[in-house]
């Protein structure tokens, strides 16, 4: 046997589960997997993915005993391998012909740029291959003490998924501390040097929390620090700009500026994005962009054109347009894709004044057709848009079944949730954002929301009654300014919901009371004049141009009570007007007032006109706590705490007492001043021998007169109050000579 075998075989038979470092691991090992957790949760397959992780730490317990180094390398590599293997042949077979070198290398590059895996089309079985292997590896080597290459494997897959966008602070931060602590706990145990490491450790643990909490890895990418963010994202650019998340935020305030001009044959709402997958807390979308190939195909049943001619007035990162668009013309084709979703974006933004032209099929159908059109989803629809998280609470399967259970079809059932939330639920602007699931927090403990929290909870309760539904965001017709023209806002800004039917298509629902939204948007609007804020008008949109009130209408006119057969619609949603010249009060508005650079902005508060300020968040507070708990072991491990103590001894006498003591206490005083200036007194040196030491060079006659007191005090017969305040007067001027800077704040 080699030395280096004899080596790993005496560490091997020295694991122990009570050795604290395997803690930290531990720690570490939670951290990465609660992000596998979280994927599987949301795709179903959390319970096999905890048995597949407990069999894995099973295996390398045991393994760990006697498996040399090199052989569990291996093994580790070939897990994944396998691993990959099988989400390879998971993925339907008409998608694997994509797998080839350049898409394999392209997508890692995605992932590691902050593509989430979320996004990815097979994430369960995605998560199911990938946890074995790490976790196999770290585990291994925490069993054989290794703990540094342990913490390096673990830190590394955690690292990854910090780069995908992930793993949030919290995560972050909890490997971080893990990591930290198996080095820092290892190290201290090997050592034997607890006492004199611990500050040291805290001072490690402290700076890396720290870190972990205030920077993002990723320039731009989707890891967010712990700390407040003063530049918090708005609602518009999280709804509307190009990104493939949509985060459920607090309270907002509306952006009554002009983003784009629409002129087109009736007024629809703009859509930019729809999203497929409900994470509980926020939407993703699923599958990647394809290449626009100058036309996409029209709805499955019947549809009417519309053309759409829209022209940016700021820059956007958008092309808003009627569903269904099928092409687009007046940009560079090479700059433009279609998502999974039937979008179609640009990869370039519109600049100002730059214009386009959509063509779009809208669906056509009649409310009979639609309660007709049956259950017979394609694949792809059932598979992507039923998806709902594993910790879907009960209590909203109940109340969807309790709302839409005795309807009999899929619009019957759609109209019957679209009504009930908007008389039952307000709406707001000022809301406090929810910890737990957006759909159960906002039926059961919210009273009010806006757009975002009526489409989610819609989306949510139709998908648990077998409804595919989806999220969509985009824009509301806007201010109508002449018979084919709108001009749309910030404020205009809006999330919807899309039911599928068979043989139809998407179709358009909107769970949000239009009459409260107009309000506040009106005034908001009305507020922005009212403060000559720039870029809130056009020259067509502005009162004080116009000589006449212009057409406001905005949408088309509402469903009929009572349809016939013959009666086509392109939406059964409420969409209505909204007259941006009414003057409403502030309390309609329910914002917070002028001065947002988005559409909506995060607040931190639901009343700025005064009262207590907001707490910070628990996440702030928890690195506050570590960046104190840093700061205090790093100045007593430097010897700062101790100086400081003793140089606040020496400037401040203190509460006076018997002239004795307060006499003592003024020598001792003297004498680290003189121990600062000139020397320390040596062993066995006397008081008096020491001043008369230090007076050959110079010491100043009234340190002489304070150590005669200070004889007369503690050898002789004692000495007065006058004689005890006598020499404290003269110490406190010795020690503000000394330190002038600090004599003269005192003064």
């Amino acid at each position: 046997m080699t030395t280096s075998e004899t080596r790993e075989s005496s560490r091997s038979t020295q694991f122990d589960l009570r050795h604290p470092a395997l803690l930290g691991v531990a720690i570490l090992t939670l951290s990465y997997l609660s992000v596998l957790y979280h994927v599987t949760n949301v795709v179903r397959g959390s319970t096999t993915l905890l048995l597949v992780v407990g069999a894995t730490l099973a295996l390398a317990t045991l393994l760990g005993r006697f498996l040399r180094i090199r052989s569990a390398l291996v093994l580790s590599a070939l897990i994944l391998v396998g691993g990959l293997a099988a989400y390879f042949f998971s993925v339907p077979e008409s998608n694997r012909a994509l797998f080839t070198v350049g898409r394999v290398v392209s997508d890692t590059i995605a992932l590691l740029t902050g593509l989430s895996v979320l996004r990815l089309t097979k994430a369960g079985a995605w998560a199911l291959a990938i946890a074995p292997g790490p976790v196999f590896l770290s585990w291994y080597l925490a069993v054989r003490r290794e703990y540094v290459w342990s913490v390096v494997v673990g830190g590394g897959a955690l690292g990854f998924f910090v780069l995908t966008g992930d793993a949030g602070a919290a995560t972050t931060l909890l490997g971080v501390v893990g990591a930290a602590a198996a080095i820092g706990l290892d190290t201290l145990s090997t050592r034997g040097a607890w006492t004199a490491q611990l500050d040291t450790l805290a001072v490690v643990l402290a700076a890396m929390v720290v870190f972990s909490a205030t920077l993002s890895i990723v320039p731009g990418g989707a890891a967010q620090p712990l700390l407040e963010n003063r530049g918090a994202p708005t609602v518009e650019s999280s709804l509307v700009s190009s990104s493939d998340r949509v985060t459920i935020l607090g309270s907002i305030r509306l952006s009554p500026k002009v983003r784009f001009e629409v002129r087109s044959d009736s007024p629809e709402y703009w859509q930019v994005r729809s999203f497929d997958r409900y994470t509980g807390g926020d939407w993703v979308r699923t599958g990647e962009d394809e290449t626009f190939s100058g036309r996409l195909d029209g709805p499955p049943g019947s549809s009417r054109t519309v053309v759409q001619n829209v022209k940016a007035k700021t820059s956007i990162s958008n092309l808003p347009a009627a569903w269904k668009p099928v092409r687009v013309t007046g940009l560079d084709e090479s700059t433009l894709r279609v998502t999974h979703q039937g979008n179609i974006v640009s990869t370039e933004s519109v600049g100002v004044n730059e214009s386009y032209r959509v063509r779009s099929e809208m669906p056509q159908y009649t409310r009979e057709q639609l309660r007709r059109s049956g259950t017979d989803y394609p694949t792809r629809v059932s598979e992507n848009y039923l998806q709902l998280p594993e910790t879907t609470s009960d209590r909203v399967r109940e109340k969807a079944a309790e709302v839409a259970g005795n309807e009999t079809n899929a619009h019957d059932k759609a109209r019957a949730i679209e009504q009930y939330l908007e008389a039952n639920k307000e709406y707001s602007l000022t809301v406090q954002e929810p910890d737990g699931e957006i759909a159960d927090t906002f039926l059961f403990e919210m009273d009010a929301g806006y757009c975002t929290y009526y489409a989610t909870t819609m989306v949510v309760m139709l998908r648990s009654q077998g409804v595919p539904a989806r999220f969509v965001s985009g824009y509301t017709t806007g201010q109508q300014v002449a018979d084919d023209k709108y001009v749309v806002r910030g404020l205009d800004s809006h999330a919807w919901v899309q039911v599928y039917f068979p043989d139809v298509g998407w179709v358009d629902f909107d769970p949000t009371p239009s009459g409260p939204r107009q309000t506040a948007e009106g005034a908001r609007l009305q507020e922005a004049r009212q403060s000559e804020e720039a870029g809130v008008d056009t020259e067509e949109t502005n009162p004080e141009s116009s000589t006449t009130e212009p057409n406001t209408t905005e949408t088309e006119t509402p469903e009929p009570e009572t349809p016939t057969d013959n009666t086509t619609n392109q939406s059964t949603s409420n969409r209505s007007s909204v007259d941006p010249n009414r003057i409403l009060s502030q309390e309609a508005l329910g914002a917070n007032g002028p001065g947002e650079t988005g559409e909506l902005s995060v607040t931190t508060s639901d009343d700025t006109s005064g009262g207590l300020p907001s707490l910070p968040s628990r996440e702030t507070l928890g690195v506050g706590l570590a960046l104190m708990v840093g700061l205090a072991a790093g100045a007593r491990r430097t010897g700062m705490t101790s100086r400081a103590t003793r140089f606040v001894w020496m400037y401040y006498q203190g509460a006076r007492q018997d002239p004795t003591a307060d006499t003592e206490r003024a020598f001792g005083r003297l004498e680290y001043l003189l121990e600062r200036r000139y020397r320390p007194r040596r062993p066995r040196e006397t008081p008096r021998s020491y001043l008369t030491a230090l007076s050959k060079v110079g010491l100043d006659e009234r340190a002489t007169e304070v150590g005669e007191l200070y004889e007369r005090a503690h050898y002789g017969p004692g000495v007065s109050r006058d004689e005890a305040d006598r020499a404290i007067a003269l110490v406190d001027t010795l020690v503000r000579e000394e330190i002038p800077v600090i004599g003269r704040i005192r003064n």
